[in-house]
């Protein structure tokens, strides 16, 4: 349950005070349809550090208005920010929109820092994915608990952990859970197990291989169930 991960970690620890709302409308000066943006009173609070995180995490966008069926798959993923500390989290997470209020074709990632969220990152090619599925608009809730379990260090096989993303799309969104070993398989059913207690899910989700999804796209099947 999620309520065990936010006691057990004071890292996740929403601050008392309030920030005021970023501009973060489609029609932002400077901003393409779409895009998070955030303003400069809330990138100055995000700059005081408090409670350090045990490792820094990165915020990625991949704009739907950017991508094109001609361009490589990735080229239009963008570091948005990093953060380091509970505080600098919470600043952003309050000034973006979530899932529910994203466009659809917008993957938000949000990765340990230094590793990309692409098949090719060194860290990520010999990994794979948790995925769960919902429908659209009903993830919001869950994409947080998903944060705060990674960035809390909730997980017992938390170095086997890359990062997370939510894909969002016309019908439905899905969040996945990117891990580095995918043959470990003790690890990858532990970690399987610790998430649906976090999200307090009770459905069945499967572990897909990175290299099972190169080879076969969307033909790709779970390796593990839990």
């Amino acid at each position: 349950m999620v309520e065990e991960v936010e006691k057990s970690s004071t890292a996740t620890e929403e601050p008392t005070n309030s920030t005021s709302r970023a501009p973060i409308d489609d029609d932002v000066d400077g901003g393409e349809s779409g895009e998070i943006v955030a303003d400069d009173d809330t990138m100055a609070l995000v700059g005081q550090p408090h409670h350090p995180l045990e490792h820094s995490w990165t915020f990625w966008f991949d704009n739907p208005s950017a991508k094109s069926k001609q361009a490589a798959w990735g080229s239009s993923i963008r570091p948005v920010y990093t953060f380091s500390t509970a505080e600098e989290f919470w600043s952003l997470y309050n000034n973006i929109h979530h899932p529910s209020k994203l466009a659809a074709g917008a993957d938000f990632h949000c990765f340990k820092h230094k590793i990309e969220p692409k098949w090719e990152d060194p860290v990520c090619a010999n990994g794979g994915k948790w995925t769960i599925s919902f429908s659209r608009g009903k993830s919001d809730t869950c994409w947080l608990y998903t944060l705060l379990a990674m960035i809390g260090e909730q997980f017992d096989h938390g170095d086997e952990i890359c990062g997370a993303v939510v894909n969002v799309r016309a019908r439905q969104e899905k969040i996945a859970l990117w891990t580095k070993d995918a043959r470990n398989e003790a690890a990858q059913m532990s970690i399987g197990k610790q998430w649906k207690e976090f999200l307090d899910y009770n459905d069945s989700i499967g572990f897909i291989f990175h290299e099972d999804a190169k080879k076969l796209d969307r033909n790709a099947k779970n390796r593990y169930v839990v």
